[in-house]
């Protein structure tokens, strides 16, 4: 197996209802390139993983514990542990790119995978 890929042949996983995300999991880590459909909500919830992230496309409503915040390209944001959090994309959805540790390659492992399609974000050939 190499240690190289392209966005564009990772199959999306549907991570939840119109969030699909791209996913690169190391022994310590999972990279995700995770895209929203407009208007497309992540209910509260809390995992054991610490969460790190960066908006590159589009705009969120993103709630970590007790802080909200409206937030566009180039936000970055960090989710510790057990901490409640919540997500709404907006009207032109969104393209986020995160980092989870430990990784997700477990819980992640049965969830639905599509076909690999050409990614919103970034722009590949």
């Amino acid at each position: 197996m190499s240690a190289f890929t392209e966005i564009a042949f990772l199959p999306p996983t549907r991570i939840w209802e119109g969030l699909n995300a791209r996913v690169v999991h190391g022994q310590r880590i999972t990279l995700a390139v995770i895209e929203f459909d407009p208007g497309s909500v992540v209910t509260q919830h809390s995992h054991d993983n610490e969460q790190v992230g960066i908006l590159v496309a589009g705009s969120l409503t993103f709630r970590i514990g007790d802080e909200t915040r409206e937030i566009r390209p180039g936000a970055a944001w960090c989710v510790l542990s057990n901490i409640p959090h919540d997500v709404v994309a907006g009207p032109d959805g969104a393209v986020i790119v995160e980092v989870f540790s430990p990784p997700r390659a477990n819980d992640w492992a049965n969830l639905e995978r599509g076909e690999p399609t050409r990614p919103r974000w970034p722009d590949t050939a």
